[in-house]
């Protein structure tokens, strides 16, 4: 039995949550272990920026509970021992599903550490089962190896990828198009994959659309645009443009396009850093926003604005993009919502 056939979706981002988890970083895991305090503060401060909105989780290894314990004194923030490889909850974490009893579900997919890129990533493939467990939240297991970055959806029936990432032979080397579509539709009761091609340039996740584009209502997408001809993204957005812009949701409505521009390129070591505006976070009202300044002081202030029009009733937070980008992701990357049930339902 899948999670559609009793009646669970998941919910859009937008929709009310009942918190936020976080996992904190492993300096093992790190790309540059030699800015582990920096990336520590960074998590911290994402923590604290979400507080303002609702709870969060803080995921720690149970060696280092009372360490990342003593960093708040906010009642909003705790801390919960399970242990894990990496600090990319989005990607290894549950995908949380409701229905409209009031009950909750969760999805315990298959990770994989982005196509065996990272080792070892068999704790992070434990993660999302462990808390399921510990919130008694009841679980389905899914064959596909899938993440959380990697899809975005309108809790009406509509789901929103890239071929890059959900096609790669690396994930489900078995499963062509037609298949993750049908085990997209059986566990996430959606309707319509939207296929956009390729992600951003660089991006080691191989094309996340958490990156790149994302729902802001029903059909309404934000995407992120470059219109400089030198630069890999321009040919990348423009080939996503076209594909939005010629695409109905699973209700039948044109896709409104809403472009967002990237905020000037920035390398570290010689490689491209991954610096995407979409990478915000949806809490409840607010939006968490990362912006990377210098440069990028213009491009911060246009998507703040465009952020704002599209979420009108939410308060726009701003946070320093640049705290954990070395490590490969931003906010989103970093956290995983749990929405809540209606009032009197049950887990």
């Amino acid at each position: 039995m899948y999670p559609a056939e009793f009646g669970f979706r998941m919910p859009a981002e937008w929709e009310v949550h009942e918190r936020t988890f976080i996992s904190w970083p492993v300096r093992e895991s790190m790309c540059y272990p030699e800015n582990y305090e920096r990336v520590c503060s960074g998590y911290a401060n994402f923590a604290r920026a979400v507080a303002e909105f609702e709870p969060v989780t803080i995921i720690v290894n149970p060696n280092e509970a009372e360490q990342v314990e003593d960093l708040f004194s906010c009642s909003d923030i705790t801390v919960l021992p399970i242990p894990h490889d990496d600090s990319w909850i989005r990607d290894n974490g549950p995908t949380f599903l409701i229905d409209s009893k009031g009950s909750r579900s969760g999805i315990n997919w298959r990770f994989n550490a982005w196509g065996e890129k990272y080792r070892p990533w068999d704790l992070d493939d434990r993660v999302a089962a462990a808390v399921l467990e510990h919130f008694h939240v009841r679980q389905f297991d899914s064959p596909l190896v899938l993440e959380g970055g990697s899809i975005h959806v309108d809790g009406a029936g509509t789901l929103l990828t890239t071929e890059q990432c959900l096609l790669n032979p690396n994930r489900n080397p078995q499963l062509d198009r037609e298949r993750i579509e049908n085990e997209l539709k059986k566990f996430l009761n959606i309707q319509k994959v939207i296929w956009l091609k390729n992600g951003l340039s660089g991006d080691e996740t191989d094309g996340h659309v958490d990156n790149i584009a994302c729902f802001a209502a029903p059909g309404k997408v934000l995407i992120q645009v470059c219109d400089d001809p030198c630069d890999d993204n321009c040919a990348i957005t423009r080939e996503n443009l076209g594909i939005l812009e010629q695409e109905t949701d699973a209700a039948g409505r044109k896709i409104e396009v809403i472009p967002i521009p990237q905020p000037p390129e920035r390398k570290f070591q010689d490689s491209r850093l991954t610096l995407s505006y979409l990478n915000f976070y949806l809490c409840n009202d607010g939006v968490i926003l990362p912006v990377f300044g210098r440069e990028a002081e213009k491009t911060d202030h246009e998507a703040e604005k465009i952020l704002s029009r599209a979420f009108p009733d939410r308060r726009i937070k701003t946070i320093d993009g640049m705290a954990i980008i070395k490590e490969g992701g931003n906010i989103h990357c970093s956290t995983q919502q749990m929405p809540a049930v209606q009032r009197g339902g049950h887990t």
